[in-house]
C-alpha cells in the first residue's frame, strides 16, 4: 500500500502544491483541505482510516492522535510543512515541503537504554529552617534523611532521620548517588529529653537515589542541570523549593536511560605507557562523565547527558554517537538535499537546531517572517555533537551553507572548535553558528546571509567520521593540503633526521599504527591519514627529534607508508648479519671501547659489534663466562646402582 499524505492548507494560510509533492516524494497526496482539524474532522477520519498515513500537520497531533483511536485505525505519522516551510515571506516553498516530508519517512533507529531503578532513597542537604519542612513534606512518600549543615535542633520527629555534617564528596546519578560526609552526627534516639547526636566522625558514605541540594553553595557535581536525579534551588526562594517537591516525587520507579555514546577501548589514544596523548573528550565532557581508565578513557552512562561533544571531537572515532548515528544524519541531509532539488529548488542552506530552535522557528512562523524558503531546517536532540564531518558532508551533499542555530543550554565549546575545523577545510563563509534569542533576529540573520552557489563531486557517505571527513573534503576542495588550526585530528609527523636515532619508541607507542617500523631495515615509516595528531611520539621521543604539523593531505600519497628516516644497517663482524643502526654501533664504540670497564679489552668491545647470537656465544666461549656453573655431575645409571648394591 503507497503511504498516504494528507493535507491542508490552514485555512488557506499556505500553498500547497499536492501534485508537485506527490512527484518529488512519492506518495500518494490527498487533494489539499483547508481546515481538517475543525469543520472537516469527519474527512480526516476517513483518511486516516484507510491506513498508511501520514497528517502534513504538527500542531494539531493529539486530536489526529485520538480520532485514530476513536476509529480503532493505526495511529498516523506526522510531518510539519506549515511553520517550517509555508508560513514564510510568500515565496514558493513547494521544494521545501518536498524534502521535509521526504525526510520524515528516514527510519530513526532505535536508541540503546538500560534500567534505572529509584525506589526514592532521598537525601536532603541544607540549612534546618528549609531542608526540615520540605522533609516533612515528602517524609510520606520518600525515605528522606536530611543532612543538616548548620547548628538546628534536632526535631523530635522520627518519620524522617537527621545527621548533621558536610558533604564532601558526590559521585552518581539518578538511582546510584554515593556521597561522603565529613564530620558525621548521627541521631542517639535513646534516653530522656532531647535527642543527642554522636561524635563527629570523617569518611561516612551513604547512597541515595535522589539528592536535593538546598545548601545555596556551589554545586556537588559538575553541570548540575544535567544530572539526572540532583535536584538544586536557591534556599531563599520559597517557590523554588516548593518545585522541588513535586520533582522528586516523580522520580520514583523503573526508568529507561538512553546510552548516548558508545565507546571501543582499543581504539582510543588518550595514553600509552603512561604517557598522555589525546584528551579532547575529557577537557569537552560537561558532566564529567568521562575519566581516564589507564591507556583509554572510561565513560559512566549515569552521568552522561548525550550532550555528544566527545563523539564530534574524538580523533580515533572511538566514540560514536548514537542518538542518532552519524550514519542516520548523513541519510537525513542526504533525502534533504535530493528531494529538494529533485522538485526544483536550488542551492538550500541547512538549519541545524534542537527543540529550542524548533519552537523559535514555529514563533518567527507565526509572528513573523519564518524561514526562507531555501533554508531547509533539521532537528537534532542536540546541536553539539554535530561536528566538523556532518558539517562537511552536508556541503558536499549539496547544501550551500550550514548554520547550527544554538539554544541557551547548548554545549558550545567543541562546536567552536569543529566549526573553526570545518571553516578551515571547506573555506570561510560556508559554516557558522547562530547564537540569537529571538525568532525575528533568527529570521533576520537568515535572510540577510550571502547566499554561496554550490560546488562539489558527492561522493557515497559512508565509514567512520575521518572517513567521511575525508570523502566530503575531497568533493569540496579536491586533492590539495589544507593547513589546519592546532588541535586538529589530522596532520603530518615531521622527523629531524639529524637527531633522530631510530630507536622506534615512537612506532611502539603510536595508538593508531600511523608510525611504523621495517623488521628488514632501520626504517621509521609514515601513513598520514591514520595519525590522529595525539602527540604521544613526540612526548616519548628521547631525542626531540619529532614535530606535528597540522593539515589535511587529500591526495592519494595521505593513504600510502611513505619513509620518515633510514640508515644503514650494521653488519656483525662474526657472522655479517645485519642488526642495528651503523651510526649508532659506532658512536656506542667511540663512547665506550677502550673506556668503559667492561669493554676495556679488544675481545670485550668487539662484542659491542656483533649480533644477539653471536654476542651470546662469544660470551658463552670466553674466559670469564657469565653463564658458566659447576660441572654436571656424572649420569647415573642402572648398573651403577646394581653394583653398588653388590659391593654391600
Amino acid at each position: 500500500m503507497t503511504r498516504r499524505l494528507i493535507l491542508c492548507d490552514c485555512g488557506g494560510s499556505q500553498r500547497v502544491d499536492a501534485e508537485a509533492l506527490g512527484r518529488a516524494t512519492g506518495l500518494a497526496c490527498s487533494r489539499v483541505h483547508t481546515a481538517l482539524c475543525t469543520r472537516e474532522a469527519g474527512r480526516a477520519a476517513e483518511l486516516i482510516g484507510q491506513g498508511d498515513a501520514m497528517v502534513a500537520c504538527q500542531q494539531e497531533r493529539a486530536l489526529f492522535t485520538d480520532l485514530a483511536g476513536e476509529i480503532g485505525a493505526e495511529e498516523p505519522e506526522f510531518v510539519d510543512i506549515r511553520d517550517r516551510a509555508g508560513w514564510s515571506d510568500g515565496s514558493d516553498a513547494t521544494a521545501k515541503m518536498a524534502a521535509l516530508v521526504a525526510e520524515a519517512l528516514v527510519p530513526r533507529a532505535a536508541v540503546r537504554s538500560l534500567d534505572v531503578v529509584s525506589e526514592g532513597v532521598c537525601l536532603i542537604v541544607g540549612a534546618g529552617a528549609v531542608a526540615l519542612p520540605l522533609a516533612g513534606q515528602l517524609a510520606g512518600t520518600l525515605a528522606v534523611t536530611v543532612l543538616l549543615t548548620d547548628g538546628e535542633d534536632i526535631p523530635e520527629r522520627r518519620d524522617f532521620d537527621v545527621v548533621r555534617g558536610r558533604l564532601k564528596r558526590v559521585t552518581g546519578a539518578l538511582g546510584g548517588f554515593e556521597v561522603m560526609i565529613d564530620a558525621l552526627q548521627q541521631v542517639v534516639p535513646v534516653g530522656r529529653g532531647t535527642f543527642s547526636l554522636s561524635e563527629p566522625r570523617d569518611g561516612g558514605v551513604s547512597s541515595c537515589d535522589v539528592l536535593i541540594d538546598l545548601s545555596g553553595g556551589v554545586p556537588f557535581v559538575q553541570a548540575p542541570d544535567k544530572r539526572e536525579g540532583y535536584l538544586r534551588a536557591d534556599p531563599r526562594d520559597p517557590l523554588a523549593v516548593a518545585r522541588l517537591a513535586f520533582e522528586a516525587v516523580q522520580l520514583v520507579g523503573t526508568f529507561e536511560k538512553p546510552l548516548y555514546v558508545r565507546l571501543e577501548e582499543t581504539l582510543c589514544a588518550h595514553s600509552r605507557a603512561e604517557q598522555v596523548g589525546c584528551t579532547r573528550c575529557l577537557d569537552a565532557c560537561p558532566t564529567g562523565a568521562i575519566t581516564p581508565a589507564g591507556e583509554h578513557v572510561a565513560i559512566d552512562p549515569m552521568i552522561c547527558a548525550g550532550c555528544g561533544a566527545c563523539a564530534a571531537l574524538c580523533p580515533s572515532t572511538a566514540i560514536t554517537a548514537e542518538d542518532p548515528s552519524l550514519g542516520e544524519i548523513i541519510k537525513r541531509m542526504q533525502v534533504l538535499a535530493e528531494t529538494f532539488s529533485r522538485a526544483g529548488g536550488l542551492a538550500p542552506r541547512l538549519l541545524v537546531h534542537c527543540a529550542h530552535g524548533g519552537e523559535m522557528i514555529r514563533l518567527a512562523a507565526r509572528f513573523g517572517r519564518g524561514l526562507p524558503a531555501d533554508v531547509i531546517p533539521l532537528e537534532l536532540r542536540v546541536v553539539s555533537g554535530f561536528g566538523h564531518a556532518e558539517m562537511l558532508a552536508a556541503l558536499a551533499l549539496g547544501f550551500a551553507s550550514v548554520t547550527v542555530l544554538l539554544a541557551p543550554t547548548t554545549e558550545r565549546d567543541a562546536l567552536d572548535r569543529e566549526v573553526a575545523l570545518a571553516e578551515a577545510i571547506a573555506g570561510a563563509g560556508r559554516v557558522g553558528l547562530l547564537d540569537v534569542d529571538d525568532p525575528d533576529q533568527m529570521s533576520d540573520a537568515l535572510y540577510g546571509a550571502d547566499k554561496t552557489a554550490t560546488s562539489s563531486r558527492p561522493g557515497l557517505m559512508l565509514g567512520n567520521r575521518r572517513q567521511v571527513a575525508r570523502v566530503a573534503a575531497k568533493a569540496l576542495a579536491g586533492s590539495e593540503t589544507i593547513r589546519l588550526p592546532q588541535g586538529a585530528p589530522y596532520g603530518a609527523v615531521l622527523v629531524d633526521t639529524g637527531a633522530c636515532s631510530l630507536c622506534l619508541s615512537c612506532v611502539s607507542l603510536c595508538p593508531s599504527g600511523a608510525l611504523l617500523d621495517n623488521p628488514d631495515m632501520p626504517q621509521l615509516r609514515f601513513q598520514e591519514d591514520a595519525c590522529l595528531q595525539c602527540g604521544i611520539c613526540a612526548t616519548i621521543c628521547p631525542e626531540r627529534a619529532i614535530t606535528l604539523e597540522p593539515r589535511l593531505d587529500l591526495s592519494d600519497e595521505a593513504l600510502r607508508q611513505r619513509v620518515l628516516h633510514e640508515e644503514e644497517p650494521f653488519a656483525c663482524v662474526e657472522c655479517g648479519a645485519l642488526f642495528g643502526v651503523k651510526s649508532t654501533v659506532e658512536k656506542i664504540m667511540e663512547k665506550l671501547a677502550g673506556k668503559h670497564a667492561m669493554f676495556a679489552t679488544g675481545p670485550a668491545a668487539r662484542m659491542i659489534q656483533m649480533c644477539d647470537n653471536c654476542r651470546i656465544q662469544a660470551q658463552y666461549h670466553s674466559e670469564n663466562n657469565p653463564f658458566k656453573g659447576p660441572d654436571r655431575p656424572a649420569p647415573r645409571t642402572t648398573d651403577d646402582y646394581l653394583s653398588k648394591r653388590r659391593d654391600h
